[in-house]
């Protein structure tokens, strides 16, 4: 390795950690400007990188020939206008989840990469996750036989404060948490199971957020956010003046290759973690804690009654760093990509169909419940994402 990847940073914000971590001078990738809106957010970007730019507008940044990549870490209603205008500049884009808060967003933003020949990278970070790697092997080796049910369930301890005190509460910028947060875990039974949701219903409410103290307006959020936390959850206060999406859901999934998925979301739980459980055709699998040192237990011979005793147990890996590694991993995995392509265990594609099947959960909770079918991807589009992001047709 002889020259840096310059990678520009669009938001330093509550992903900024993302930025961080790609910040390697001499050793492969250098954070050489940073965009944000905030007066002082910029003030910080001379102590947190050494000799980077820092910018009121994404547009010096683009604009910017010596910037090779752009993380656009901003909020979700942002994304389609931000990472379009990064690919038709001609940068290797590396693109919060979720991808953006509509089909049609993310459409576009798949579209402008297929246009303009950018790379196009999404930042579905649990697909690095040790527990995820690892239940993903253990279904590759067929220790469980065909995966044909996937059930997820999502605790979230922290969810008012992590959602219910800044922007992640008003559904115009999110669409809804069903979406927001479980953009992670649906690209993850997608992943698992091996196929795309194609049809969804889903049940949910606001049940204890709604009614809670809310700030005025343009008032900062409280001092010790995102520290501090009070417990029970009806003793929080200072909520965003907007709170509007579910705090509650519970979502049903069948994906285009017949297995049948569940997916469920509380934000007041006392503890903060995923279970998930794969069933195939020979066993079940399920987790127990989602870090480092938690385990995978599998069950693969029987019939038999209750036994907590697996046929098998497996260890979450070891890891260092945010998301138990998974952070350092997927940035690693995005500067090899920006700079030479070739592939990526995420996919712009499975990013857009999390967010798909998030959209039509979220219409199916608040029309009643009802079933809808999640829309299909131009094939055009899917056909070239599927051969890495090269073009064997002129563009119409």
């Amino acid at each position: 390795m002889t020259d840096d990847l310059r990678i520009g940073v669009i938001g330093l914000g509550l992903r900024g950690n993302l930025a961080a971590v790609a910040h390697s001078p001499g050793a492969g990738s250098v954070v050489a400007a940073v965009a944000d809106t905030d007066p002082a957010v910029l003030a910080t970007v001379a102590d947190r990188f050494l000799g980077a730019a820092a910018v009121a507008g994404h547009r010096t940044l683009l604009d910017d020939d010596g910037i090779d990549a752009v993380l656009v870490l901003t909020p979700d209603d942002t994304h389609e206008e931000l990472a379009c205008a990064a690919l038709e500049a001609g940068k290797a884009v590396f693109l919060e989840k979720p991808m953006h808060i509509t089909v049609e967003g993310c459409d576009r933003i798949l579209r402008t990469a297929y246009e303009t020949g950018s790379r196009l990278y999404v930042g579905h970070n649990m697909r690095h996750m040790g527990v995820v790697r690892l239940m993903r092997d253990i279904i590759a080796r067929g220790d469980i036989g065909e995966p044909k049910t996937v059930w997820v369930r999502h605790f979230v301890s922290y969810g008012g404060d992590y959602y219910f005190k800044d922007w992640h509460a008003d559904r115009r910028r999110t669409t809804g948490l069903l979406l927001q947060k479980a953009a992670h875990d649906l690209d993850v039974v997608h992943w698992l199971a091996g196929g795309y949701t194609q049809r969804v219903n889903a049940l949910g409410d606001l049940m204890v957020y709604g009614d809670l103290p809310r700030r005025e307006p343009d008032t900062p959020r409280p001092e010790g956010w995102l520290r501090e936390f009070e417990w029970p959850p009806t003793e929080r206060k200072d909520l965003h003046h907007v709170v509007d999406v579910e705090d509650v859901s519970v979502m049903n999934m069948r994906l285009d290759n017949g297995v049948i998925a569940a997916y469920q979301q509380c934000h007041f739980s006392p503890d903060y973690w995923r279970n998930y459980t794969v069933i195939g055709t020979e066993g079940r699998l399920e987790n127990f804690g989602d870090r480092p040192g938690d385990e995978v237990r599998v069950w693969n011979t029987g019939p038999s009654d209750y036994r907590a005793d697996a046929d098998a147990v497996h260890k979450v890996p070891d890891a260092t760093g945010g998301h138990g590694g998974a952070d350092q991993r997927i940035m690693e995995e995005f500067c090899r990509f920006a700079r030479d392509g070739g592939a990526t265990d995420t996919s712009p594609v499975a990013a857009r169909m999390s967010v798909a099947a998030g959209v039509m959960a979220t219409r199916s909770l608040r029309e009643g419940g009802a079933a809808y079918e999640v829309p299909p991807l131009d094939p055009r589009l899917a056909a070239y994402f599927a051969n890495g992001q090269r073009r064997t047709e002129a563009v119409r």
